[in-house]
């Protein structure tokens, strides 16, 4: 068997996470960059554990995922200098200073022995926290009204399914197992949740995924691709309908003339 003709029949999926953290720049950090800025962030793609040791404030990344992703290109908000980052090593993130929320590209390219398309994803970067209060018309804080917050965490769960892979591949993923996430979360998270999929945290701990949130994951990714499969049938029996009145009407045009 060539190294590039697919295993078929078999599935083999990565966890990774994508999202963002995000710290209030001090005083001193905000003369150093820009009056107007406000927030230090980091945008990333990460494996979906977190390291047990060193970097406890770090979320995701006890993994090189290098293996098997070659690049990864964040698209920002078209005011930044160069706006289109590419990152073609570990650890694929972009860190930025700025004061507004815009959505982030995402697109993920994999090594060459995946022989796959590359993936996108969007996160829409988050600075605030979901139950802060509205942000001042005048940026700069000042002591009192900078609330006690260590910082913002707002990441999302997803697994790349490599569905055939090519045996070159396949070995490599093989060669590299992830890191298993914790049966349940060991970390302090407070209860500020954006959605099911993501993690947002404000103080007191940093989030961390787990199998169980890995489970419930995968039920509603599960749950989302059966209504898409129930949506697309639904539209395809709409357009067999229509094709089957459009040829009747061919078929009466033609009678008449």
């Amino acid at each position: 068997m060539a190294a590039q003709d697919r295993v078929k029949g078999v599935i083999i999926h990565r966890p990774v996470i994508y999202g963002n953290s995000a710290v209030l720049l001090t005083p001193t950090e905000r003369g150093a960059v820009a009056p107007e800025h406000t927030h230090r962030w980091t945008v990333a793609v990460r494996s979906a554990a977190s390291p047990t040791e060193g970097r406890t404030d770090s979320v995701g990344g006890a993994d090189d995922i290098s293996y098997f992703i070659k690049r990864v290109s964040f698209k920002l908000h078209e005011t930044y200098p160069n706006p289109n980052r590419n990152i073609d090593k570990p650890p694929f993130e972009v860190s930025e200073t700025g004061w507004g929320e815009f959505e982030i590209q995402i697109r993920i390219t994999f090594v060459p022995e995946a022989n796959e398309k590359p993936v996108s994803f969007y996160h829409h970067l988050k600075l605030h926290p979901w139950n802060a209060p509205p942000p001042s018309e005048d940026p700069v804080p000042t002591p009192s009204s900078v609330p006690p917050v260590e910082a913002v965490h707002a990441w999302q769960y997803d697994e790349i399914v490599f569905s055939d892979p090519p045996r070159a591949f396949l070995d490599i993923l093989l060669a590299n197992p992830p890191t298993p996430l914790p049966k349940f979360k060991k970390r302090a998270v407070p209860p500020h949740v954006a959605h099911p999929a993501s993690v947002v945290a404000t103080t007191r701990g940093t989030p961390e995924f787990s199998v169980v949130m890995e489970r419930e994951e995968r039920e509603r990714l599960d749950s989302a691709r059966k209504d898409v499969v129930s949506e697309t049938d639904k539209w395809r029996e709409k357009l067999i309908e229509k094709e089957k009145e459009l040829e009747m009407l061919k078929k009466e045009l033609e009678k008449q003339t």
